[in-house]
């Protein structure tokens, strides 16, 4: 398949698995970079240049940021805006989110429009870049009109600032009021919806990919790996360095509390299921994350990465073969079942 050389010299998209997002006519990685806590100020910039040379010479063509990822905030999107610099921007789906708090004050959180499109033209400068790919409302903001953050991203599109709008962390309900809400005021259509999806954390299966599939919108998820407890990092406890170990100053992150001996019974029991397969057990969780299944379909997961090997290793879990529905009915039982 013809595609362009990367910085390295290899060949991009040679033996890439590419999934459609929903009905539109973009494609993705099966397999996307995130830039979330890992592209900050203090991250090393050699490293970073060659975990994104490393993903595009491999195939990757999306690359994921937002406004708020760092630390600090607005630091990841220099640091890749630097990168961008030498690779082929026609190549590279680029993608970046407003939505949680940027900077101080009424205007640097939420889904106002001044906050939006204020915080769109702030990463064009950092990214130095013309347009983004994909721009996403980060989060619902119940505060705001649906319409009026709706609104913003379409006037993004209409702008040339963006090529497609996208939300992330509605569910299922709020998707549906926000495809309803596009196509009754003429917006333009939503791209695709960014969830949180791994196999201890499920929600998007109750509902939201039926949604998304009937909208014609594309999931991509984030945190396969949950943010490295489904890695061989946590198999006998939390080391030293890890992110569990760390203390943090933003939401969301995973903490020592989270990791009790019932999960890392189950992590060992997923182990075993990877060994078997023989993948790793970060291979078998991104490869169970974006698996083929009946009633809606996640296009891409987007994965972190602190070394090139790690990177790596995570590209190649679309390699392997198919999940069994034996197996499939393993790792249900794993994730369900009772340790105490």
């Amino acid at each position: 398949m013809a595609g362009a050389s990367g910085p390295n010299g290899e060949m991009a998209y040679k033996g890439v698995a590419f999934r459609r997002l929903g009905s539109s006519g973009i494609s993705f990685p099966a397999v996307s970079l995130g830039c979330w806590n890992n592209f900050g100020a203090e991250a090393d910039e050699d490293l970073c240049k060659q975990l994104v040379f490393t993903a595009f010479d491999q195939g990757v063509t999306h690359f994921d940021l937002a406004n708020n990822y760092g630390p600090p905030p607005g630091s990841a999107e220099e640091r890749f805006g630097k990168i961008l610099r030498q690779l082929p921007r026609d190549e590279i789906i680029i993608s970046t989110k407003a939505g949680y708090l940027m900077w101080e004050g009424p205007y640097g959180d939420g889904g106002s429009r001044k906050y939006l499109l204020a915080s769109l033209d702030q990463s064009l400068r950092r990214l130095q870049v013309e347009y983004v790919d994909i721009f996403y409302h980060h989060r619902p903001d119940p505060e705001t009109r649906l319409d009026e953050s709706l609104g913003a991203l379409d006037s993004a599109v209409r702008q040339g600032k963006a090529l497609y709008s996208a939300i992330s962390n509605y569910d299922a309900d709020q998707t549906r009021r926000a495809v309803s809400c596009a196509e009754a005021n003429g917006f333009a259509p939503l791209l695709v919806n960014q969830s949180k999806y791994n196999m201890f954390q499920r929600d998007i299966e109750d509902e939201l990919l039926s949604v998304a599939a009937e909208a014609g919108m594309g999931v991509v998820v984030y945190s396969p790996l949950a943010q490295g407890l489904l890695t061989n990092r946590y198999l006998t406890s939390i080391p030293s360095g890890s992110r569990a170990g760390k203390k943090h100053d933003y939401s969301g992150a995973l903490t020592a509390s989270q990791v009790t001996d019932e999960v890392l019974t189950r992590v060992r029991a997923l182990q075993e299921v990877a060994r078997r397969r023989g993948q790793s057990l970060a291979q078998l969780a991104i490869a169970w994350a974006i698996r083929d299944r009946q009633g809606g379909q996640t296009a891409a997961a987007i994965v972190g990465a602190s070394s090139v090997e790690q990177l790596s290793d995570n590209l190649r879990a679309a390699d392997g073969p198919p999940l069994s529905e034996d197996e499939l009915s393993e790792i249900d039982g794993i994730c369900s079942a009772s340790t105490g």
